[in-house]
């Protein structure tokens, strides 16, 4: 039976200090972690792209910089590391979300994952892609060299999964361009791709993760297109499976509609838990519908793909032709004719990159008049 530790909290830092040494102390406490002298400790944030912190994109600073206090106090030696979205250079990423002056002073290193290394998971080379497999990934040295690894989610929507959170925020130890990579061979499938973070959480096992959902983000997260959300909680378990489930309740969203729950559930990495504090009922928060991009029968499904469901639209007064999209692109489906952003959805595999890379909130989630004129015919008839 795992625990989940619930606080109400703000970024006022005498008392987020506080409450996030309470909840790592309480963490060590229920489980058999133990952070010690000499260790090597990663604190894994969210720096999904270069923002300020009250725009809920990243991991608001003042939480890493309380984690890291937390572990130079033990003894320890932290180092805040991430493999970002963007094409940002890391010291000015880590300049423009606040963390440089956070952490100005404390003896912490402050470095980008660059270096991967190959290692199997041992799943008896049960097949993924034709081009890949569960027991092989790529995943950052250092997280796989660490003693202890802090995991910081934010408390975000994600147009492609439905909300980020623990499980997924691992995703940042995949280095650089092996991302669009995985996106690229998995990315029409939801159900292989909550497959393949499952799998990196089976292998790098945060023994602390705290999630940061004092500012989160709701509507079409998780980049600068989201909507920001006052929610004023910290939420924290030694199991990261545990967290987002409990994260989903607090949401009023069902577990199992979380695709990276139901993959954790599947291989039983889903154990039951406990919740410690006053769990908090967020109202009316706004999740991303999720939707199949392929189906039907295989002459029909170009027509369908392109009509019942949703893809990124690019808001043409809102653009500034920047090419943060059309660099990400895995599928290579966006050009820059030098006047507007083309789309080639036939290409496009709705994994949202752009969306998330987005610097100027100039890309959106667009839905077909077909798809829409469906939902509201289905909306009319479950409301009878």
């Amino acid at each position: 039976m795992f625990k989940v530790i619930v606080k109400e909290s703000t970024y006022d830092y005498a008392v987020l200090r506080k409450d996030i040494f309470d909840m790592m102390a309480a963490i060590e406490d229920s489980s058999s972690v133990r952070i010690s002298a000499g260790q090597r400790v990663i604190v894994k944030p969210n720096l999904l792209a270069a923002a300020r912190p009250d725009k809920a994109v990243t991991t608001h600073p003042l939480i890493i910089k309380a984690a890291v206090e937390y572990v130079l106090e033990k003894g320890a030696l932290p180092q805040v590391s991430d493999s970002h979205a963007t094409f940002t250079k890391f010291p000015k990423l880590i300049e423009d979300c606040g963390i440089a002056e956070a952490l100005k002073g404390l003896p912490v290193e402050i470095k980008e994952f660059t270096v991967s290394k190959k290692v199997f998971s041992g799943r008896d080379g049960e097949e993924f892609t034709s081009a890949a497999r569960y027991n092989a990934l790529e995943l950052s040295e250092d997280a796989l060299a660490a003693d202890i690894i802090i995991n910081l989610p934010k408390l975000k929507t994600h147009t492609q999964m439905g909300l980020t959170l623990a499980v997924k925020n691992l995703f940042g130890c995949v280095v650089g361009k092996r991302k669009p990579q995985w996106h690229l061979n998995l990315g029409e499938n939801k159900e292989l791709f909550a497959g393949l973070l499952v799998e990196i959480y089976s292998v790098l096992r945060p023994e602390i993760n705290i999630i940061d959902g004092i500012l989160g983000m709701e509507g079409d997260g998780p980049g600068t297109s989201g909507i920001v959300r006052q929610m004023g909680v910290i939420m924290g378990s030694s199991n990261a499976v545990a967290l987002d489930m409990a994260v989903c309740r607090m949401l009023g969203v069902s577990e199992m509609s979380l695709p990276t729950n139901k993959a954790a559930s599947d291989r039983g990495l889903a154990g039951e838990f406990t919740i410690d504090g006053e769990m908090k009922h967020i109202e009316n928060f706004i999740v991303p519908t999720l939707t199949a991009i392929v189906f039907g029968p295989p002459f029909a499904r170009k027509l369908l793909r392109n009509n019942l469901t949703s893809h990124p639209l690019n808001i043409e007064g809102a653009c500034k032709l920047c090419n943060e999209c059309v660099k990400i692109c895995p599928a290579k489906a966006i050009a820059n004719d030098t006047k507007r952003l083309n789309f080639d959805y036939d290409k496009c595999i709705r994994c949202y990159c752009c969306l998330e890379v987005c610097p100027h909130k100039a890309i959106k989630v667009h839905q077909p008049l077909a798809l829409q004129s469906i939902r509201k015919i289905a909306k009319l008839f479950n409301s009878r």
